[in-house]
């Protein structure tokens, strides 16, 4: 017996071919919808916030792509994402800290060789300041696409620094003899937080560089030259200096963190705090024209660059695992793209790494002022945290913690980064 087909059943058919058509347009060759996973470090607002309304937008001018987005803390951060690349099921898209940090990633395989991506879309990567692209460089390929750039530089109350009568530093001695002044006025003269100890190596790595002699650093930095021992003096000398820092920091550091330390820079409660320049949007709100900035000061005696800055970019990188590499990276052009730029400064106080991002219409004369302290430097240098393998890392940054608890000395701090270097750059040997 024929089957007739009605009108009805005919019109039926055609809208199951046509939303057929529709969802084939929004998916991936096999008919299903793509999701990507993206790991970042800002479960905390605003930056939180930020990324999930990045990821709404993205997914809304590609309907074929779904984002599942996963978040922890800093700290928390560096140690869940060596676990999870390390696993079966790593997050597509992640940040890194560019240096030491994105280059184990590299050793071991987990990152995707970016560079021909790079170097085919030249309307996008040209508007990235070429420079950053190189801390994500290992053996000349690109390994991570550069998403800010920040630097490290001592903020000040103006206000406080007028009542007292106070010039900006230029130099070490001057910097002390304005914090004793500070502290005979019962103010604390310098905020500071070591709970989570990645402050400290932002102080040990802007002293060691004033301390120790650029050629130095760079052999013992890498952990591939065996003849870089961090025996050099200015090391020890660097901590010393740090120490010299301790009687006019709050009390406790050990035992508070690094937003203690800025509310109570905030509260006009510290004169001084030694803070990143993106932090300025945090501050200035609150301060306003009562907010400077200054360089850290010339140490007399240092062997190392006087006019450098501790500053780096941070990135976004693709795993080798990933089974959408071409998705995966269209979205990492969408945040690294300037339009993304020119916002994250305005929403969440982030220098972007795209050129001319930061100007007069989304950016305060002192983030102008700050960010010209990285471009005016002779020499920048990566944070110490990341630009050192974990190991040594590790033993300057326990070590370091000891020593503010006054358990130990310079000395013996020192000797177990020795230690850990050595031990570091023979592995690497072999």
């Amino acid at each position: 017996m024929k089957k007739l087909f009605t009108i009805g059943m005919i019109s039926m058919l055609v809208l199951t071919l046509l939303i057929g058509c529709s969802s084939a347009s929004n998916s991936d060759s096999s008919g299903d919808t793509i999701e990507l996973s993206f790991f970042h470090r800002w479960p905390t607002e605003p930056k939180k916030q930020f990324f999930e309304d990045a990821v709404k937008e993205f997914e809304a001018s590609h309907p074929n792509i779904k984002i599942k987005t996963e978040a922890v803390l800093n700290d928390s951060y560096k140690e869940k994402i060596r676990v999870v690349l390390g696993s079966k099921n790593p997050p597509d898209v992640f940040f890194s800290w560019s240096g030491e940090f994105a280059y184990n990633f590299v050793r071991a395989g987990q990152s995707l060789d970016l560079t021909n991506a790079v170097s085919e879309d030249k309307e996008w990567s040209s508007q990235i300041i070429e420079s950053q692209f190189k801390p994500f460089t290992l053996d000349n390929k690109i390994y991570g696409v550069p998403w800010s750039t920040d630097g490290k530089a001592f903020f000040y109350n103006k206000k406080i620094f007028n009542e007292l009568n106070l010039e900006v530093p230029k130099t070490w001695s001057e910097l002390i003899s304005i914090s004793e002044k500070i502290k005979k006025a019962d103010i604390t003269p310098i905020s500071f937080g070591s709970k989570a100890p990645w402050t400290i190596s932002h102080y040990i790595g802007s002293l060691n560089q004033l301390m120790v002699p650029e050629d130095v650093i760079a052999k013992d930095y890498d952990r591939y030259n065996v003849d870089g021992d961090f025996s050099h003096p200015g090391y020890v000398k660097a901590l010393e200096k740090f120490m010299e820092l301790e009687p006019f920091f709050n009390k406790g550091v050990n035992s508070v963190d690094h937003q203690y330390a800025r509310e109570l820079f905030i509260g006009g409660k510290a004169a001084i705090g030694f803070f990143q320049l993106a932090e300025i949007g945090l501050i200035e709100p609150t301060l306003k024209e009562d907010l400077g900035v200054f360089n850290i000061p010339t140490i007399e005696g240092g062997e190392g660059n006087p006019n450098s800055i501790t500053a780096a970019p941070e990135g976004i990188m693709i795993s080798s695992k990933t089974e959408h590499p071409e998705e995966a990276m269209e979205f990492v052009k969408f945040l690294t793209s300037k339009e993304k730029g020119t916002e994250q400064l305005t929403e969440v106080s982030e220098y972007s790494a795209v050129k001319g991002t930061t100007n007069s219409e989304n950016a305060s004369p002192l983030q102008q002022e700050a960010i010209d302290l990285i471009v005016n430097a002779d020499k920048t240098y990566l944070w110490l945290d990341t630009a050192l393998d974990i190991e040594i890392v590790d033993a300057y940054l326990n070590g370091t913690q000891q020593m503010l608890g006054g358990n130990k000395t310079p000395e013996e701090v020192m000797s177990d980064v020795q230690k850990a270097a050595k031990e570091v750059k023979a592995s690497s040997k072999n």
